[in-house]
């Protein structure tokens, strides 16, 4: 993964994909419904490492809100960033509906690095890493925006033959649990490239997880298998 600069890490190919589907996003039986099944999954694992209760979070790709709204019900305050005005637009309509505040900011990662440099307890990148140009770069935003000593948490899809078969033929092929094209396997991350990418930007490894998701019975779990989905808690050097 290599760095480039933050204005033209974006890839409109992806914003226009997630902005047709903008509307659909807060319908669990639509095309988002394993994200409405996970996020309770990783929700309650973040919050049970770091209770997000108090204290101020941004979540980097936050689509919809789906994330970035059950952390402010549990007591956040959050700024939820995309790059993608129309899911935005979702996420500030459903906060309005729903009654839970957000705040919501058509802003890239590494924008807003250089406008709050340790300004955050918490950041969150769940299922974002691998719809950008440069992955790196954003992982180098993230650990900009922690406070030393702050938390940061990233989700993605590992880049191996079961990832390809389980991920992207299975799901958006033969169970159509995704739009067909969600996934580009070239873009996805091993644990490997992530950890490099996070010594980089001096964030230090924490607990890596994988984590399962059942099309049969829409359940997810976490567990050690990083095959395929993973989710990785980092921290920010306190010096750093």
């Amino acid at each position: 993964m290599t760095t480039t600069q933050h204005t033209s890490n974006v890839d409109p190919g992806e914003l226009a994909k997630f902005s047709a589907l903008a509307h659909r996003w807060w319908d669990p039986g639509s095309e988002f419904r394993p994200l409405h099944v996970i996020n309770p999954v990783r929700l309650n694992w973040i919050d049970s490492v770091v209770p997000v209760r108090g204290k101020r979070v941004v979540d980097i790709g936050c689509g919809g809100g789906i994330l970035a709204e059950s952390m402010a019900q549990r007591g956040a305050e959050v700024l939820g960033i995309d790059m993608a005005d129309k899911p935005l637009g979702v996420a500030k309509l459903h906060s309005l509906e729903s009654g839970v505040q957000v705040e919501y900011r058509l802003i890239s990662a590494e924008a807003l690095a250089d406008e709050q440099p340790d300004a955050f307890d918490v950041v969150t990148c769940m299922e974002m890493l691998e719809h950008v140009p440069d992955p790196a770069s954003v992982v180098a935003a993230a650990a900009r925006l922690a406070k030393p000593g702050g938390d940061v948490f990233f989700s993605t899809i590992n880049r191996n033959l079961k990832a390809y078969l389980l991920a992207i033929v299975g799901a958006e092929y033969v169970l159509r649990l995704l739009p067909r094209g969600t996934h580009d396997y070239a873009k996805l991350i091993t644990p490997s490239e992530l950890a490099r990418a996070m010594r980089d930007a001096k964030l230090e490894m924490v607990e890596l997880r994988g984590m399962s998701y059942n099309p049969l019975t829409h359940t997810a779990t976490l567990n050690k298998d990083t095959d395929v989905n993973y989710l990785v808690h980092a921290r920010k050097r306190a010096g750093g």
